[in-house]
């Protein structure tokens, strides 16, 4: 079973269409075909089901599927370790991150990497916990960082970094003047939050259940920014990190609500495949994060 072939098929898998393939791959239409037909004499199995209407996969060929990509990877992973031992760094390292990670945390540790190993090169992701988790499960990134749970049982997740949330809002809401507020004060308020799958709505909603709170409104915006530029514009509450808020906190664009005698701590995270953990780069970033944020949490 070759390399070669094993990626024909997973690219044939993902954009169902043979001159596709062909094209995405460089190579002629009857190569595709010959890959796919030795991959089903070698497993003794079909692979497809086809018509000239429709291409489908058999329930054998969605096994091969999922280890095909994990072959792949290996293969990928061994031939970069060939190419950097020496303890030379390069090659690329393709890096997943919440939308709070990866827009106010991450960036300063880029350039630590960048300044330690201008041959690294560097790809972010970027979307929310939920969307950041699926990429490194199906492999689509070496290695994420999300500000949420997961329950993926495949994946192996270790705390980086704690993480402190505030309840903000503008500086005219009726809460943003008191000195010090309470549970009851954030009863039938507007709130604007992050969309569902995001680590940061997902601690609001933990938030509101745990304390009883009766929600006036609720606006969903999937942006750190938009939420801030909404409520500077006098729309509701939020609930949001310290890393989002600080700037426009300093700047006096945005309040804090000082609620008495409840602090909101989360637990921030890298998550990767066990299949990961040796890849130089992998180990290299996760030393890096080690580094910058030595005072890791506690596993929970």
């Amino acid at each position: 079973m070759y390399y070669d072939a094993l990626k024909t098929f997973v690219t044939l898998v993902e954009v169902k269409n043979f001159t596709k393939t062909a094209e995405i791959l460089l190579m002629s239409q009857p190569s595709v075909s010959l890959h796919i037909k030795n991959l089903e004499k070698e497993l003794q199995t079909k692979l497809f089901l086809r018509s000239p209407k429709f291409l489908k996969i058999t329930p054998t060929g969605e096994i091969l599927y999922d280890r095909a990509k994990q072959m792949i990877t290996m293969y990928e992973q061994t031939r970069q370790d060939i190419l950097e031992h020496h303890n030379s760094i390069k090659g690329e390292l393709k890096i997943g991150a919440s939308f709070t990670i990866g827009e106010y945390i991450l960036p300063s540790l880029l350039l630590d990497l960048q300044n330690d190993y201008p041959e690294l090169e560097l790809q972010v992701v970027i979307g929310n916990t939920e969307e950041i988790v699926q990429s490194v499960r199906l492999y689509q990134v070496d290695i994420g960082l999300i500000e949420g749970q997961t329950n993926e049982k495949e994946l192996s997740v270790h705390p980086f970094m704690q993480d402190e949330l505030f309840i903000v809002s503008s500086n005219n809401h009726n809460l943003a003047c008191k000195d010090e507020v309470t549970i009851a004060d954030l009863q039938n308020q507007a709130w604007v939050t992050r969309e569902i799958g995001s680590g940061t709505r997902e601690y609001l909603n933990h938030v509101i259940r745990s304390n009883g709170l009766k929600v006036k409104s609720l606006l969903t915006i999937s942006s750190n920014q938009g939420i801030k530029e909404t409520l500077m514009n006098g729309m509701g509450l939020s609930l949001l990190s310290r890393s989002v808020i600080e700037r426009d906190v300093q700047h006096r664009n945005l309040s804090i609500i000082q609620l008495k005698n409840q602090p909101f701590n989360r637990t921030l995270s890298y998550v990767y495949s066990p299949i990961m953990q040796d890849k130089k780069n992998v180990k290299t970033f996760i030393h890096a994060l080690n580094k910058k944020w030595p005072n890791k949490p506690k596993s929970t």
